[in-house]
């Protein structure tokens, strides 16, 4: 079997919604997911109107030590585990993603392989957005923004609409909710 023919394993998400300790569960989900990423690990948990977030280079129980999660409180929780198919194997690369848009922050993780992305960030960097990662993740992320006045569950369907090729996302909002 060809190498490209045979099973592979790229990125892992994990979401937890409405439990006390969400980014503790967070953390056991990430733990069971590290087959799927060794680069990096980050939790993301809405608290308090506001999203916090804690992401690091290397396994999960590296990134995530004690301390970490006792600042990530909250009811619900994404994380992510990476394995680069697309962007250099930085921190600036390591999600989840969180940004803030009126007054209002979304944490995002993603798996998958976008097949348009370049073409997407070239229309998109035309129109005046400004890219910080050399991610393929964030590409959805200013298309979901883009698309934010028509609310958020029709900003996800425009969004998702314009992707080309294999993925998911989750995402997290400063409300706790989770999609």
């Amino acid at each position: 079997m060809d190498s490209i023919d045979k099973p592979r394993d790229a990125c892992g998400v994990f979401g937890i919604y409405d439990y006390p300790e969400a980014a503790k569960l967070c953390y056991f989900g990430l733990y069971a997911l590290q087959h799927r990423g060794q680069e990096s690990a980050g939790i993301a948990v809405a608290n308090d109107n506001d999203i916090a977030v804690h992401k690091g280079m290397g396994l999960v129980p590296d990134v995530f030590e004690m301390d970490h999660m006792e600042t990530l409180k909250g009811g619900s929780a994404i994380g992510h585990v990476r394995y680069s198919t697309t962007g250099s194997s930085t921190i600036l690369n390591a999600q989840p993603f969180v940004v803030r848009h009126r007054n209002k922050s979304y944490a995002v993780a993603h798996n998958g392989n976008l097949v348009n992305a370049w073409e997407l960030k070239n229309e998109l960097e035309e129109s005046g957005s400004i890219f910080q990662t050399t991610m393929d993740s964030e590409i959805f992320l200013h298309l979901l923004v883009k698309n934010m006045k028509f609310g958020l569950e029709n900003a996800l369907v425009e969004a998702v609409s314009k992707l080309k090729g294999a993925f998911s996302f989750v995402v997290l909002t400063s409300k706790g909710e989770i999609i």
